[in-house]
């Protein structure tokens, strides 16, 4: 029997002034060098065209369907529209760039629920200009979480940051450490520990997933004289999930998880708040981390960076992370076949 076709990625536009349309194209033109599987770019072929000339990249464009991105990849960008134009200049967001963006993420989810792609590649967007626009969310993850309700119900997003060496996800995502603080318990530990636990199984081929859970305050409290949460939210929700047969260590020190001997320990580690799980992972993996959305119906990858207004449209874009991206998007979406 005849191996069924990969389906193509679809890659979002991003923030139009920044550099998601520079490291896309910087992408595609290593496609053979590094066997990249074949993807397309949800949004305006002439505000493509355009940048790529800005570029001095000589590329050939082609205005196809998600259908013919396969047959297109070879020897041309192949770029799908959106019905949204965009037109801002390289550094200089415009009315133009929420929109465009927005229409490009709604485009690639549609496409990916509807079986014409097999993954979402999200480059970034600028939340300082969409939130002027209306957007209300406090990023990505949580507005293609809303994407993928289904009868209402909003799945629970998990925010993995995953590179070769290190894999982390903080409980509690974009909020303000007050809040954060305020949000976290033993239901939301014990729900995004099954969804890393299940989906590392899943999507990335690990038959029994090792997960650190790391505490909350310094040295997990010391026995309750740093803080309390250890004791009565953390350990709680390990003792659960052990009940589940899931193999979660912890609470341990957030300080000691993440020198080179602590990481073969374990497969990915589970920190309580954002800046406690990403900045180790962008200090030893910073250009080529993959931020993966875990708990939705669909992959979903992006490059773990922003829209580098200040270099956007010079060639000095590092395409490393969207590369990152694409590839362990691939690798994802080929497990679904």
């Amino acid at each position: 029997m005849a191996a069924l076709p990969i389906k193509p990625l679809a890659l979002t536009l991003g923030e139009p002034a920044g550099i998601g349309p520079d490291i896309t194209i910087a992408a595609w033109l290593r496609r053979r060098e590094l066997n990249l599987p074949a993807f397309y770019l949800l949004g305006d072929e002439a505000f493509v065209a355009q940048r790529a000339k800005a570029l001095g990249a000589g590329i050939r464009i082609a205005a196809v369907s998600p259908n013919e991105a396969n047959a297109a990849f070879a020897e041309a960008l192949p770029v799908v529209a959106t019905g949204q134009s965009a037109t801002a200049e390289p550094g200089k967001p415009d009315a133009s760039s929420a929109p465009a963006a927005l229409a490009s993420i709604r485009q690639a989810v549609t496409d990916v629920r509807e079986g014409r792609a097999g993954a979402v590649v999200t480059n970034p967007i600028a939340k300082s200009v969409v939130y002027r626009a209306g957007f209300r969310h406090p990023g990505h993850t949580e507005f293609l979480a809303e994407l993928a309700a289904e009868d209402g119900r909003v799945p629970q997003p998990v925010m993995m940051l995953w590179s070769p060496r290190l894999a982390v996800v903080p409980v509690t995502i974009h909020l303000s450490l007050r809040e954060a603080l305020s949000q976290l318990s033993s239901e939301l530990i014990v729900s995004t520990v099954r969804i890393v636990a299940t989906e590392l199984t899943s999507r990335f081929g690990i038959a029994r997933p090792r997960i650190a859970v790391s505490g909350l305050n310094p040295h997990a409290g010391e026995d309750g004289s740093l803080g309390h949460e250890e004791q009565t939210v953390i350990a709680p929700a390990l003792k659960v999930l052990r009940n589940d047969g899931i193999e979660a260590r912890g609470p341990l020190p957030a300080d000691t998880m993440f020198h080179d001997a602590a990481r073969n320990l374990y497969d990915c580690a589970v920190c309580m708040y954002h800046d406690q799980a990403l900045i180790p992972i962008k200090t030893v993996a910073f250009d080529d981390a993959v931020n993966v959305t875990l708990g939705l119906p669909f992959i979903r990858t992006s490059p773990d960076h922003g829209t580098a207004f200040d270099i956007a449209g010079t060639s000095k874009a590092n395409p490393s992370s969207l590369i990152a991206a694409i590839q362990l998007a691939g690798r994802m979406a080929a497990t679904q076949i």
